[in-house]
């Protein structure tokens, strides 16, 4: 079973309420098992919502998850990691699979993999993941974005 962004699938759950339909993705859905999944909108997040970005504090190591005024949201972007991987969890053991990966959506501060946004909201990408993906990868879940085109 993969994981998936329920965004790539075309469900309105982009922050700003659209979505980030990707025919190549829901091509792979198709053909695959797979979940939904916003890990967003699991931590108790509106649709729409305020962009958020990710700012790493580089001396103390420390991650805070803010929106575009400056709210703090990290803990709806942690108990929505923690969340989506439960449920994604016993629905793998439901139907007898395993978790065999993700495709989640690029450059985002749950999903992104390998870039995100840098938190000064001035479209700056940085190398790093995505607070779900950080969660993923912890468990040795591998994670792809909606461009591996080898992939889907």
């Amino acid at each position: 079973m993969y994981l998936i962004s329920a965004c790539l699938l075309g469900e309105n759950c982009k922050y700003s309420g659209g979505n980030n339909l990707s025919d190549c993705v829901k091509s792979f859905a198709e053909k695959h098992s797979f979940m939904p999944v916003c890990p967003e909108v699991a931590g108790g997040l509106s649709v729409p919502r305020h962009p958020c970005e990710i700012r790493e504090d580089a001396a103390g190591g420390n991650t805070a998850v803010v929106n575009d005024i400056g709210e703090d949201v990290t803990a709806a972007f942690e108990s929505g990691a923690e969340e989506t991987l439960r449920a994604a969890q016993k629905e793998a053991r439901a139907r007898g699979e395993i978790i065999e990966g993700a495709i989640l959506k690029k450059n985002s501060p749950s999903c992104g993999s390998g870039s995100i946004y840098d938190g000064t909201f001035s479209h700056t990408l940085i190398c790093g993941d995505g607070i779900f993906v950080r969660r993923l990868r912890e468990i040795g879940i591998p994670v792809w974005n909606e461009e591996r085109k080898d992939l889907l």
